[in-house]
């Protein structure tokens, strides 16, 4: 298959792209690494009229640590895998990454993309959301900053207004006690998750935990928080009980969909699993 006949547009500046975004209305979509969008035109499931490139931007693709961590939306998958100033101030993102997708898609597709894309079986939008992530819009009017639990609304939309395009991810430093960990369960190692668990515990010197935040996704419409789960899991220690709970909460609020690879009932039993292996696994490395 082919895609319809489109205009394409190779902007410098985030100006210029925001321009021709405005310009065009509802026929134009932002491109990036292009590894959801171009496949979908080719399904002539997508049918844009107007592509406006956003790789050819300067700096858009940097990733910088001063106290919290920027990642510029066009920053590569790949690149953002093998940073060590991303392993330094959020690991759970490098560890993340080598779930998503396989070395050539990984080449090409971006990160801010991913999480633009706003697919609630992707790992990266439930890692942003553990990690308190703000999410960074530009449009004719400046900047704002998006907190990551507003930014995902529903199945493939974020909170982006049609003229605004996603410049940059920054996530908050860390605890030096915070603890992190993510698990999936997949049909194939790349494909989206049928679940999949983020944790991130900031624990005292004595081992009680101060805050927790929980997500999953694959498991409704969004990445979903636990919050139950994390309220309760404050002021406890990790003990095999205490895990043993706060995932059997974790999985009790949800009402995920059934689809030809999983049921409703067997993604609840896995995410109640995938949660308390991600709270064990953090409680080993303390």
């Amino acid at each position: 298959m082919k895609p319809v006949r489109f205009k394409y547009f190779a902007p410098e500046t985030v100006a210029e792209a925001v321009a021709r975004l405005e310009e065009y209305g509802d026929e134009a979509k932002v491109l990036a690494g292009g590894q959801s969008l171009v496949p979908l035109m080719n399904l002539r499931l997508a049918r844009p009229g107007v592509l406006v490139d956003i790789c050819r931007i300067p700096r858009l693709d940097e990733i910088r640590r001063n106290g919290s961590l920027s990642i510029g939306a066009t920053a590569r998958q790949r690149a953002v895998r093998q940073s060590d100033e991303v392993a330094a101030a959020a690991p759970i993102i490098t560890e993340v990454m080598r779930w998503v997708g396989h070395p050539a898609t990984q080449s090409q597709g971006t990160f801010g993309g991913m999480a633009a894309h706003a697919d609630p079986a992707a790992e990266i939008p439930a890692v942003l959301l553990a990690l308190d992530a703000e999410l960074v819009a530009t449009g004719r009017d400046g900047e704002r900053a998006i907190p990551a639990g507003e930014f995902f609304s529903t199945w493939f939309t974020t909170t982006l207004a049609p003229t605004e395009i996603l410049t940059e991810v920054r996530i908050p430093a860390s605890a030096s006690q915070s603890r992190s960990a993510f698990l999936e369960l997949a049909r194939r190692h790349g494909d989206f998750a049928m679940v999949g668990a983020a944790a991130v515990v900031e624990l005292d010197e004595a081992g009680t935990a101060e805050s927790s935040r929980l997500t999953l996704c694959g498991v409704g419409d969004t990445p979903v928080r636990a919050h139950g789960s994390e309220e309760f899991l404050v002021g406890r220690q990790l003990d095999s009980a205490t895990m043993q709970e706060a995932a059997r909460m974790a999985a009790a609020d949800l009402s995920p969909p059934s689809d030809v690879h999983a049921s409703s009932e067997y993604r609840q039993e896995v995410a109640a699993v995938l949660v308390r292996r991600a709270l064990e696994q953090i409680a080993a490395d303390t």
